[in-house]
């Protein structure tokens, strides 16, 4: 390790932001997103009306929204990981509000959209804003702040629906579009007076090939789902753009883990907790925004239905408020199940919560307080399984990957949204009844959509309990604190992994663990052999790096401030070994190293001394066969890897005469031992 120039005692020690101030700032920003998404909902039977256009046109009003944030969520976190989230919260707001002011000086169905399109990348905001929360907040502080965060989602989306209808009943559409300019001003001057820049920073470089084919596939995704209902999804439309979807992320796959610096980090994303907290968040998200279609239009179908309430939508607005308060009084009750049983059991009784919800709401359909309650308790399981989504993903990803790791668990979660919406657009659409000329929806079309909604919910609970039982699933924090009580600031040591002292070592992973024997962070290895950790603040560390092919390094390193350290883990580790025939070194015989999967993954050829030398790549069970193609003799020892090198000889026993293939209908000579296919050797296991 070489010490780099160590920052200053005012920078180490720099007094933390107000917990209290930063969490209500970027929780009202969470609650201005998902605000801006609903507000639009209410007035789109207007809409054709207002703008001269039809019904299905002013659908875009909603569509162009969804698929600019959907676009836009990954990349944000991206470049907030790379080049600060305070800065790319900055600029999604400045854009929210360019869309605000377009779409309130618009008069066209045209300007409206664009304005609609700019306001989508507000959706960006929700993840940056929990990774600085785990950035900026105390330890014991980070739970209850993105369980809060989270429920902005809820909170949002409820009161949108009555300020819609309050705004429209007293004032011009264009308002809406104003409000949500001022509410987004407001926090464009909070944000810097009680938000710090974050200084830590993602390496690399931007991957603009990914983000683009992402963009494009989600893009050909969304739109079907969206707008299917009005194609007919079975419509060339829909079906072309389904299949260029997946075109599109078959493309995107191989190059996100082929690239050196990818926008989306599959390996990481493949990681069990990951992977199955962002499966889980698209059920989720599916059960969730069921409850919200549903219960809006069941408030207001006509009370001549049977079943309908007939309130207009600043009442429906009102009664869904309920559930949105639910989400905001449950948040601190998640966040202490998560410290006290962890993220998993967080998460699984969020899902069961939410899937018993629905069975309750599938009876409780005849009075207004029924309706009210069944949305609360949805709600509520809502609230206690959106929670613990962040913190089950910041436990899992390296520190200066959680904005867009949490990105893309957004993403995830939009999606189960816009299929929820298809869904239900189905349903409500497929099991009607004629009301006069007009066809409307069954309850019993409502309660098939509770049913879709409780088992979604169940198959995310089943796939929750798979998730890794590891203690809270705590976020990673600082826990030093200096004696005037204030928390030193997080230390970036960065350096290069590689090979005897020059080539880069592409596939090491390198781990920090304290002392106490908690994980700390970790990062993959760069292209170029870079790399780099975050450290909560002074202290001694262990470092481990590891990496298919060479040797485990380990290190126990004293950090006082800013360093670079460096690695090298030697040589390759190396297969070696002599072929030999009649007790005589075999020149030229082809060795071979094959996993018992069927793949070669390794050839070579002897020298004059018999020897050969094989580079080990991959760890687990091996075959390694020699061959001698002028006699015909071969010989194949069955070996474990264990990232250890190893010798293994080679002796091909007696001739066997000319090195040609049997006679079909021959009967052939008994092998002797040694021979190729001889299957009753015991496979040799490789130790030091």
């Amino acid at each position: 390790m070489t010490a780099a120039p160590t920052t200053t005692r005012a920078a180490l020690h720099r007094r933390r932001p107000d917990p209290t101030l930063v969490t209500t700032v970027l929780a009202l920003t969470g609650t201005i997103v998902a605000l801006q998404q609903t507000l639009m909902v209410p007035l789109l039977p207007e809409f054709p009306a207002l703008l001269g256009t039809t019904a299905e046109d002013a659908s875009w009003l909603v569509t162009a929204t969804l698929l600019t944030s959907a676009v836009a969520t990954p990349i944000v976190s991206r470049l907030a990981d790379m080049h600060g989230k305070r800065r790319m919260m900055m600029v999604c707001l400045v854009l929210q509000i360019l869309g605000s002011v377009l779409g309130a000086l618009g008069e066209t169905l045209a300007v409206v959209v664009a304005g609609r399109a700019l306001q989508g990348f507000a959706a960006a905001l929700i993840p940056v804003g929990i990774s600085i929360m785990r950035d900026e907040l105390p330890r014991e502080r980070v739970g209850g702040a993105v369980a809060l965060m989270s429920a902005t989602l809820g909170i949002g989306s409820a009161a949108g629906l009555p300020l819609a209808g309050l705004i429209s009943a007293h004032t011009s559409w264009h308002a809406l579009f104003w409000v949500s300019a001022l509410m987004a001003a407001a926090m464009l001057v909070a944000i810097p007076l009680v938000v710090p820049e974050s200084t830590l920073r993602a390496p690399g470089s931007f991957d603009g090939v990914g983000a683009v084919l992402l963009s494009l596939a989600l893009v050909a995704f969304l739109l079907p789902v969206t707008k299917g209902s009005h194609w007919g999804w079975t419509s060339e439309t829909t079906l072309v753009l389904a299949v260029v979807s997946v075109v599109l992320l078959a493309m995107w796959v191989p190059w996100e883990l082929r690239t050196g610096t990818p926008m989306v980090d599959l390996r990481t994303a493949a990681r069990r907790p990951v992977l199955l907290t962002n499966v889980a968040s698209v059920l989720v998200g599916f059960s969730m925004y069921g409850n919200m279609l549903s219960t809006t239009q069941l408030l207001q179908l006509p009370q001549r239905t049977g079943f309908g309430f007939g309130l207009d939508v600043l009442q429906a607005g009102l009664a869904m408020v309920p559930g949105g308060l639910m989400m905001v009084v449950l948040s601190p009750a998640s966040a202490a199940i998560t410290r006290r049983w962890g993220g998993r059991t967080t998460l699984i009784t969020g899902a069961l919560v939410l899937a018993g919800g629905y069975v309750l709401r599938v009876f409780l359909v005849d009075q207004l307080w029924q309706i009210v309650v069944g949305a609360m308790l949805v709600s509520a399981g809502t609230a206690i399984a959106y929670a613990a989504m962040p913190t089950l993903i910041m436990a899992s990803v390296p520190i200066s990957e959680t904005a867009s790791a949490n990105g893309l668990n957004s993403l995830l979660r939009a999606v189960g949204t816009s299929s929820a919406s298809a869904v239900v657009a189905m349903i409500l659409t497929s099991t009607v009844t004629s009301l006069g000329d007009v066809s409307l929806p069954t309850l019993d079309a409502f309660k098939d959509i509770f049913w879709v909604c409780a088992l979604a919910a169940l198959v995310s609970a089943l796939v929750a309990a798979f998730l890794p039982s590891a203690g809270s699933a705590q976020v990673p924090a600082r826990e030093q604190v200096d004696r005037q009580g204030e928390e030193p600031e997080e230390i970036v040591v960065a350096g290069r992994v590689t090979a005897a002292g020059a080539r880069p070592v592409r596939s090491a992973v390198v781990t920090v663990v304290d002392l106490a024997g908690d994980q700390v962070d970790w990062a993959r290895v760069e292209p170029d052999g870079s790399y780099a950790i975050v450290l909560p603040g002074p202290g001694d560390y262990l470092t481990v790096t590891a990496a298919d092919g060479w040797a485990p390094h380990s290190e126990v390193v004293r950090v006082q401030g800013a360093h670079v350290q460096d690695i090298d883990l030697g040589d390759r580790l190396q297969l070696a070994g002599r072929v030999t025939a009649d007790g005589r070194p075999v020149e030229g015989a082809l060795v071979t190293m094959t996993a018992l999967a069927g793949q070669v993954t390794g050839t070579t050829t002897t020298g004059p001394d018999g020897r050969y030398v094989l580079p080990l790549s991959t760890h687990g069970r091996h075959v390694v066969t020699g061959v001698d193609a002028g006699s015909g003799r071969t010989s194949s020892v069955g070996v474990t890897l264990t990232g250890v090198p190893r010798d293994v000889d080679l002796d091909l026993g007696p001739a066997v005469g000319p090195a040609v293939g049997p006679v079909a209908g021959e009967a052939q000579p008994a092998r002797p031992r040694g021979v190729a296919g001889e299957g009753t050797r015991t496979p040799e296991r490789i130790g030091r």
